[in-house]
């Protein structure tokens, strides 16, 4: 019966998967994937003429076929016979789901293909969740493989290497050897094996074994030790996976790991030797370190180590080019270092400086007064309880300035002292910094500032200098600009002229590439202000600026630094969107760093890259001298390709209750929040649904797309939240710039609100990033894929009123729109052989062989299609006559051959010219 379509929508509302239901037992092995097949389901049907039927599904108890009901065809018709199956796909990967007008309500964790006949047919489903989705295609895979050898499926489970290894720690555990053990032991035991049971659920396991069997003593056997054992310890979403990626469907051996790093994992140059090594590191059972398998248990250890981290263990190092000017970077910087609580009562803490540093802060500010015998001192103006001498807070700078980072460290110097005691102040960075302090003069002849590799080890003081045309000792200059601000709230006079300061000659010569100077407005900086005097811009200043300049603050920070500090009516230290001001191409974005919060989440997230050394260089639309970029920027960035972030969000693993979260005992229910920040154009946020009660592992099976258009400066953000809690629902955060994520399936370790990494704590998920070719949003996918060239959006070029110039960047017009056809030729003849071999977009070309190679084998294993090389290209012969389907296929792949051969003839030329262009104008 055709079903309102209204109802067939999958997700949004909240709803529990069966996983997450404590009564249920969880699928842990091959025989349970059987029995609830065997015992059946309803399953939606699709058909390509947008219909969708609810049928209800079986499997024979024989195991031979599948059937369905009701049907018009009589019982024999309506079946599907195992042998005849060719492939199972999970999502929505074939003809019918790609052209059903009602494909888009579908949600993707929850369609599945059964690919059968030698005209491989589909027969295309809808689960009513990712779970049971996840079922069938692991029983169906399993059944399929296993065709090949018949064998007992019920009997199996017991003799898997996981079984034979359970059984010798059992036998180790057991002294008198008399197969059964205390409770209590038997729970120190799976304890030991997997730390993070909380005991309370181990006992709750025994004692329903034991209710099932009706016993009446709670000693425990062998038999009933392993029972318990893998329905605690086995993830059923790992368990899928490693049905989905192994022959044998039971463990790996290093040839499957081998092609599971490559295909899905994104690991390049990795051998079968580096495949043993892990299995002998991860495999808890002796028998298969030997034989060199992996089974359940190490395959999760693997997947949870560090070496399956989400970020990219090429970013732990120093990455990008140092050499560039100062101002192309941004730096990690702190606000009122010197503070540990807020701003407005907040005593001076000498720890602000060792956190700060020890963070790898690059920019850190001092608030310096006149103190007691002519020391001075170091204070919060609004609270001169316990100040810290300044000498003390110099040795410790001296101490951790290049702990964390040897790249330059700025000192922000807000200076409130008499001449006599500025005197003792230089006098103490003199003795103390020593040749690390950089006070050589900027070189008049020099447009830009000298790079962070050349001021390694350095220490630059940024500060109020006097006029050097003026031999004098000292003089008077206007006040630091955050000040004046706030006198100048303070006061509500906003016509008062800046309070001046005196200032001695010496302090005066420490400062040399920062010299602080005022802002007026572009025009005046770009004629009048040298590349080594910068300015400071109140939040409200800066966002103004933002809004109404975006492209001259772009073009200015070029050249100069700036630094943004944060309002002055923020008194209690909260801090603002570095985000906001990063888009603009600021430098110096000064964080509260006592403030914990999503704000310092980003910023720390930020500076995670690049060898968290403080320096993070921006993208070069913000650096090159011709180019014009706008952070509003609606939709595509003028010369950057834009990538589509897939996400996957898996499960959770051990979420601690919320902080506060006094009233609910220890349920929780959990859902997921991913929220992408960048350009206004990127950010984004989507949730999964809500999992009820379950803390220790709920499963969210689902699929998220965001479209990036300047992926340089995108950040992802995962927080997971409680969902029923009134007052705090945070129960943790992890924040990656998309650049660090490493593709595949990766465990995400979790941070606490101030910023701990918490023990064990993890969210499970599958990351792909592909091109914007690949398909913008999914329902849309067969239309927007292959652009046709009229629909294409080619680089357009600016006038600038200068005809000399206009005439040879008009050069560039022709060369930019073959660039653009290249590309798009290209991806656009990889997505026709994604498609055609039943994959999605997130799909790897590797993936693609795979499966190719695998159809392009008959029944008998003999090869229908022979590799030639021509001309170093790899073209597929095939050898007699072939099905039309594989000929699809064949001219499919033929096509991403010839259109790659282009693009690599080619490329190199046409580059060339647009290069040209770009220097001569």
């Amino acid at each position: 019966i055709p079903q309102d379509p209204s109802n067939q929508k999958c997700g949004r509302k909240k709803t529990v998967s069966f996983s997450s239901m404590p009564s249920e037992k969880k699928i842990s092995s091959a025989s349970d994937c059987i029995s609830f097949m065997q015992a059946g389901c309803e399953l939606k049907k699709v058909r390509p003429n947008s219909r969708i039927y609810n049928r209800f599904f079986t499997l024979d108890p024989d195991l031979q076929a599948l059937r369905w009901e009701p049907s018009k065809k009589d019982l024999e018709k309506a079946k599907l016979d195992i042998s005849a199956i060719k492939e199972i796909r999970l999502g929505k990967n074939t003809e019918t789901f790609r052209n059903n007008g009602l494909a888009d309500q579908i949600s993707e964790d929850c369609a599945l293909s059964v690919i059968h006949g030698e005209n491989y047919e589909s027969l295309d489903l809808v689960a009513n969740s990712a779970d049971v989705a996840n079922i069938w295609v692991s029983g169906l895979r399993y059944l399929v493989s296993r065709s090949k050898q018949p064998l007992d499926l019920m009997e199996s489970s017991h003799n898997t290497p996981r079984f034979a290894w359970l059984k010798t720690v059992f036998e180790a555990a057991d002294v008198d050897g008399n197969g059964i053990m205390l409770e209590d032991t038997s729970v120190e035991l799976i304890k030991k094996l997997n730390p993070t049971l909380k005991e309370s659920k181990i006992r709750l396991k025994f004692k329903e074994i034991q209710k099932s069997k009706e016993k009446l003593t709670t000693r425990v056997t062998e038999e009933e030790f392993c029972e318990a054992f893998c329905e605690l310890c086995t993830r059923p979403e790992v368990y899928f996976l490693l049905v989905q990626i192994s022959k044998n469907k039971e463990y790996l051996d290093a040839n499957d790991l081998m092609l599971f790093l490559e295909a899905e994992q994104g690991v390049a140059h990795i051998t079968e030797e580096m495949c043993l090594d892990i299995i002998r590191r991860y495999e808890l059972s002796q028998e298969g370190r030997l034989k060199g398998f992996l089974a359940i248990d190490g395959f999760t250890q693997y997947l949870l180590s560090p070496e399956c981290d989400i970020f990219d263990p090429e970013h732990k190092k120093i990455v990008q080019d140092m050499t560039q000017p100062l101002s192309h970077y941004y730096i990690n910087a702190s606000h009122n270092t010197y503070l540990i609580e807020d701003q407005l009562r907040g005593p001076a803490d000498i720890n602000g400086y060792v956190r700060a540093l020890k963070m790898s802060c690059r920019s850190i500010e001092l608030d310096v007064c006149d103190g007691p015998d002519n020391e001075p001192i170091i204070c919060n103006r609004n609270n001169m309880t316990s100040p810290l001498a300044f000498r003390s807070v110099i040795e410790v700078i001296n101490k951790l300035a290049f702990f964390a980072s040897e790249y330059p460290l700025i000192l922000c110097l807000g200076n409130h002292c008499s001449v006599q005691q500025q005197k003792v102040m230089v006098q103490h960075m003199k003795r103390i910094f020593g040749n690390k302090l950089y006070t050589e003069a900027p070189l008049p002849s020099e447009a830009y500032l000298p790079s962070p590799e050349k001021l390694k080890m350095k220490i630059i003081v940024k500060g109020k200098k006097l006029p050097c045309d003026q031999d004098i000792l000292e003089g008077e200059v206007t006040d630091e600009d955050e000040e004046a601000e706030i006198s100048r709230r303070l006061s509500e006079d906003f016509s008062r002229e800046p309070k001046l300061i005196w200032l001695c000659r010496e302090l005066s010569d420490l400062v040399s590439l920062c010299k602080s100077v005022q802002y007026k407005d572009f025009e005046t900086s770009m004629k009048a202000q040298n590349y080594w005097e910068m300015c400071s811009f109140s939040e409200a200043e800066a966002s103004r600026i933002a809004n109404e300049y975006p492209e001259d603050f772009v073009n200015y920070n070029k050249k100069f630094l700036s630094r943004v500090y944060p309002s002055a009516m923020r008194i209690d230290s909260s801090n603002l969107n570095p985000q906001d001001f990063w888009n603009c191409g600021c430098q110096i974005v000064a964080m509260n760093y006592q403030t914990p919060g999503p704000m310092m989440d980003l910023h720390t997230g930020w500076f995670l890259q690049n060898g968290g050394c403080g320096y993070v260089l921006r993208p070069s639309v913000m650096r090159d001298e011709v180019s014009y970029f706008s952070a509003n920027t609606k939709g595509i960035v003028p010369g950057v390709s834009p990538q589509v972030l897939h996400v996957k969000i898996i499960s959770g693993q051990n979420f601690p209750k919320p902080k506060g979260a006094c009233a609910k005992g220890d349920v929780i229910d959990p859902y997921v929040c991913i929220e992408i920040h960048g350009i206004p154009a990127d950010c984004t946020e989507q949730r999964t649904k809500t999992v009820q009660q379950n803390s220790d592992n709920p499963i969210f099976d689902e699929s998220f797309e965001f479209q990036i258009n300047l992926p340089e400066l995108a950040m992802i953000r995962f927080v997971v939240l409680d969902d029923d809690y009134i007052g705090d629902e945070f129960i943790g955060q992890y924040t990656i710039p998309l650049e660090c994520l490493q593709p595949g399936y990766r465990h995400i370790p979790l941070r606490s609100f101030v910023g701990d990494i918490m023990e064990h704590v993890t969210l499970f998920v599958h990351i792909a990033i592909t091109n914007r070719s690949g398909g913008g949003k999914a329902q849309k996918r067969s239309l927007s894929v292959r652009i046709g060239k009229k629909a294409r959006e080619y680089t357009m070029l600016r006038n600038t009123g200068l005809k000399t110039i206009d005439d040879i960047f008009k050069l560039a017009v022709h060369p930019l729109r073959e660039a653009t056809d290249m590309r798009e030729n290209m991806q656009n003849a990889m997505v026709s052989v994604k498609e055609l071999c039943g994959l999605p977009p997130i799909a790897s070309l590797k993936q693609c062989i795979l499966t190719l190679s695998s159809r392009l084998v008959s029944s008998d294993n003999t090869p229908s299609v022979t590799l030639c090389m021509k001309d170093v290209f790899p073209y597929l012969e095939p050898l007699g006559t072939m099905p039309d389907v594989q000929k699809k296929v064949l001219a499919a792949y033929d096509l991403m051959i010839q259109e790659s051969r282009i693009l690599i003839e080619m490329a190199d030329i046409t580059h060339d010219k647009i290069v040209q262009c770009q220097k001569a104008g």
